[in-house]
């Protein structure tokens, strides 16, 4: 049985191009770290939480105590950028004060 129609490569095909929203990933986000240290006055400290971080003076009262008493405590969580501000801002203001207080970033 023969047909007078060509066999069809695809090519007369009609379709629908279907276009895909690439997936965006967020970016990722970094625990910025106050560590504990027995020379910083903790009147310091919580003056440092309360300026770069935006805390309330209890709020800063609290995290000061936690850094006091476990040696370490997350005092906000940031892109990448911003956690790097941060840390740059807090280690000189406590240089220019002669304070080792140590502020650090890592990943979360």
């Amino acid at each position: 049985m023969m047909t007078d129609t060509p066999p069809t490569d695809g090519e007369d095909d009609v379709g629908v191009a279907v276009q895909t929203k690439p997936k965006t990933k967020r970016p990722p986000l970094y625990k910025v770290l106050l560590l504990n240290d027995d020379y910083t006055p903790m009147e310091f400290v919580v003056h440092v939480l309360e300026r770069f971080f935006g805390m309330t003076h209890a709020q800063a009262f609290e995290v000061m105590l936690t850094v006091h008493k476990k040696g370490v405590a997350v005092v906000g969580v940031f892109s990448h950028e911003i956690a790097e501000t941060k840390v740059g801002q807090v280690m000189d203001f406590a240089r220019r004060h002669q304070h080792p207080l140590q502020c650090t970033m890592e990943k979360e």
